[in-house]
């Protein structure tokens, strides 16, 4: 009862602050005058003795002294605020800020086109006030408008102010939550982050930009608009999925990378689908346009090994000077198949080996972003596999923007037909990122909202998706008509003027202000002209120079630049292996570290002293088994200073539960643990196990792209059961197998695909089906000599590390056949068949 009361009390208050402020200046010495006041004190006197008596709140009030003997106060006789009323009306009021913070993005006007809903229902929530009459939702009706209300704490919309009109209230929410912006971001269940999202969009006068910013954006969309233009003039029945209809992605991202590089980022690794990413090249990462001009030429010859790839999967490693931060930042374009978002957990998985490689353990210098389609994002397992890696101890990367190219429809799908939930970005909401929809069209909304996810993800380091309402203004592609299946999106899109033409317009619009006017200088018709041919003639002499490209190199557009595989020049080093010999007591001591525990006052289970107990004894009558084996080649590597060895595996197969026991875990203390592989020798290469989501697809692309920043490096991969990797065949098909022969991408990934069958030995993948035995059984000694072809259906570029033999140790089995003990060491392109006893 004492906390309701309190509760009231607070209402009871904030009112009758209300109640004064309502009334005319004039009015304020008679209101406070003292019969006034003291009758006042008197009220409160007998309303907290009542209420404590037990008598309701509503009984308990007893209305001050009258005002009618007052002067010039007859006009007010019998206006005593109701407290019950105030109450309400307060709380109506925070009920109404709450539904524009929640629900505002519904009837925001994000479509530039405005012929679809981005929500795909038409019907606007009553709890919305988009007209006086919803006013009656909440119990108010116009009269309240212009009473002035207490803010709750859980708004920035008064800036300095308290209290403000109802009618002002409506008005500031209106326009920070239903223009082009619209924000979802009340799910998320941390209150500091649900308040730093309201500062950034509430607070009044935030997207203000100065006349430089307005010139830097207006340059910028001037590039991405007329680079696409310049290539439909010069290859018109070309296929390169041009970025018309959102030219804004291209200040969108420059926007993100200037903020991060402001905020200590050194390194950006991107990945997108095919659309303007011949765009995003020319002019977010500043590939030479000749260089991209040339590929547009049928007769060019390819110098370098392997087929290549079409202009629009080409990827791009490029450092270069921040103009705005004057920073340094190395900007990497990863090359993407026609697989839309396989490349996302790619992206990922390079972005932390780079954070690694740094000792950037908190992802303040290396980042990702990630481009998305709105059908793929809506469509593709694989995105939502990578945003639930997001937040995982050893494949979080800190945060990723994530920017949705949202053209409205999918090849020729409408949205109605692509997905079943309301947004394209709702994926995003299972890992509580905020999402921040926006009209395309309006491009400072663009640049301030990438500002705020570049600001979020270096204060959160967590994920965040800007989703870019936008359209397509051609088909699929360039040859594609679209009027075939969507012929009323496109009889509008026809009408549309163009984003840049749009923007400019606003520029001069403003520029033709009264000289006072703050914004009188800005960029008048003449300067937009004169940027449009300054950019023109950019294009003009790199398209002269393109001519005189007669060879490809494949060479020039490496994603993940292998200083191993490469000199400087981009020519190949001699592909040499070194010795990988080891001494018994070399592989007697990394045994013995198999077998201990290194760690004082480390209490393991009992079944795990009897396993470790066993190969101890292995250790001295000079035996192994396959997991002992396989520990000594990883411990071989260690030592050696291969730089770091991954082992990740599915969480079915976690440590303590296989037959490895690479991590023991203190059965008193817990997330206590001791990798006894770490304790190998003093100076040796880190070693990491990582217990994975249950996911192939997304996690195998994870660890494929932790390989490419390394050549030097061990990573493995394995699948919970053999069979297990089909489900992410398609980063084996589309990056794995082809990767040298498309983009010149060597890497180190190890695929392990143990399948184990009742009565059956261990059997290991070759190029005919999943898996298969290459000798018979022989029942006399109850054992199998299986042929390892490590990865023998894809090329060899897949395994950089060789398998080495070493026949002087004996098998557990018979005790008399000579055994083959597996170490992996790094070399380049070559393969070596061994046999192996297994037991």
């Amino acid at each position: 009862m004492k906390q309701y009361l309190l509760i009231k009390c607070k209402f009871v208050i904030d009112g009758f602050v209300g109640y004064l402020l309502s009334y005319q200046y004039s009015l304020i010495p008679i209101l406070i005058s003292p019969p006034f006041f003291l009758s006042c004190l008197q009220s409160w006197d007998v309303f907290f003795r009542n209420a404590n008596a037990g008598a309701p709140p509503g009984m308990a009030h007893q209305s001050p002294l009258s005002l009618a003997g007052l002067p010039q106060a007859q006009s007010l006789a019998g206006a005593q605020p109701n407290v019950e009323k105030l109450v309400e009306d307060h709380l109506a009021v925070q009920s109404l800020i709450r539904a524009y913070q929640i629900r505002g993005h519904h009837v925001a006007q994000l479509d530039p086109l405005g012929i679809m809903d981005a929500d795909l229902d038409s019907h606007v929530p009553n709890d919305i006030i988009t007209s006086s009459d919803k006013l009656g939702f909440y119990g108010l009706d116009e009269s309240d408008l212009d009473k002035v209300f207490r803010l709750p704490t859980t708004t920035f919309i008064g800036g300095t102010e308290t209290a403000l009109p109802l009618r002002e209230i409506i008005r500031r929410l209106e326009m920070a939550y239903c223009q082009h912006i619209g924000v979802e971001f009340m799910f998320i269940n941390d209150l500091d982050q649900c308040q730093w999202i309201r500062e950034k969009f509430e607070k009044p006068g935030v997207m203000q930009f100065t006349l430089e910013e307005k010139r830097t954006l207006l340059a910028r969309m001037v590039r991405s608009t007329r680079f696409e233009e310049f290539l439909q003039r010069k290859w018109s029945s070309e296929k390169r999925f041009g970025l018309e209809g959102c030219e804004s992605l291209i200040p969108a991202l420059k926007t993100i990378i200037d903020k991060s590089s402001e905020k200590g980022v050194e390194n950006v690794v991107m990945g997108m689908p095919h659309r303007g990413r011949l765009n995003v090249l020319a002019n977010v990462i500043r590939k030479e346009l000749e260089q991209i001009f040339c590929q547009f030429d049928s007769k060019l010859e390819a110098a370098d090994e392997g087929s290549g790839d079409v202009k629009y999967h080409l990827g791009m490693y490029h450092r270069r000077i921040n103009r705005v931060t004057d920073r340094n930042i190395t900007l990497s374009l990863m090359a993407n198949p026609s697989h839309l978002e396989a490349v996302d957990p790619v992206v990922q998985g390079k972005t932390k080996a780079e954070q690694f490689y740094c000792g950037d353990t908190e992802g303040h210098k290396v980042m990702s972003i990630l481009m998305h389609g709105d059908a793929a994002f809506a469509g593709q397992g694989v995105v939502y596999e990578t945003f639930h890696l997001s937040d995982l101890p050893s494949y979080s990367t800190h945060g990723t923007v994530h920017v949705v190219v949202n053209n409205q429809i999918g090849f020729t799908t409408d949205p109605r037909m692509a997905r079943s939930s309301p947004y394209p970005t709702d994926v995003a909401r299972v890992v509580n990122a905020p999402i921040f929809h926006v009209n395309a069209d309006d491009p400072e909304a663009v640049v301030y909202v990438c500002n705020v996810a570049a600001e979020w993800r270096a204060t959160f380091h967590k994920d965040v998706v800007v989703d870019l309402v936008c359209y397509r203004r051609l088909g699929h592609n360039e040859m594609d008509e679209p009027m075939f299946t969507q012929p009323l999106m496109y009889k509008q899109i026809k009408k549309q003027k163009g984003v840049m033409q749009k923007y400019g317009e606003k520029l001069i619009a403003e520029g033709g202000q009264p000289r006072s006017h703050p914004l009188h200088f800005c960029l008048p018709s003449p300067s937009l002209q004169e940027e449009i041919a300054k950019y023109d003639k950019i294009c003009e002499e790199a398209h002269v120079r393109s001519k005189d490209e007669k060879i490809l190199h494949i060479k020039h557009w490496l994603d993940s630049p292998g200083l191993v595989f490469f000199n400087l020049d981009g020519q190949p080093k001699s592909l040499t292996c070194p010795s990988t010999g080891l001494t018994e007591e070399e592989l007697t001591h990394i045994g013995q570290v198999a077998s201990s525990v290194p760690v004082e006052d480390f209490t393991i289970h009992g079944g795990l002293s009897r396993i470790l107990k066993a190969r101890g004894e292995m250790i001295k009558n000079r035996t192994v088994d396959w997991a002992l084996g396989e520990y000594m080649a990883f411990g071989s590597l260690l030592k050696e200073g291969i730089h770091h060895v991954i082992l990740s595996v599915s969480q079915m197969m976690v440590s303590g539960q296989n037959h490895r026991h690479h991590v023991l875990h203190d059965q008193n203390v817990d997330k206590r643990v001791c990798i006894p592989m770490n304790h190998v020798a003093p100076n040796q290469a880190p070693y990491t196990v990582c217990n994975s989501s249950l996911s192939e697809y997304g996690v195998l692309g994870f660890e494929l792209g932790f390989a490419m920043a390394s050549p030097n490096a061990l990573v493995l991969w394995e699948a919970q059961f053999g069979d297990f990797h089909n489900t992410a065949q398609c980063i084996i098909d589309q990056f794995i197998c082809p990767g040298q022969a498309k983009w010149v991408r060597q890497n180190g990934i190890v695929l392990l695909l143990p399948h184990g069958m009742e009565g059956m030995p261990y059997l290991v993948k070759d190029q005919v089906h999943i898996m298969t035995r290459t000798a018979q059984i022989s029942k006399a000694k109850e054992q199998s000599i299986i042929t390892l072809k490590p990865l023998r259906a894809y090329p060899p570029t897949l395994c950089n590390f060789r398998l080495k033999t070493y026949p002087n140790l004996t098998a557990c089995s018979s005790g008399t056949e000579p055994v083959i003990c597996i170490f992996l060491v790094p070399f380049e392109r070559k393969h070596s068949e061994v046999c192996v006893n297994v037991n």
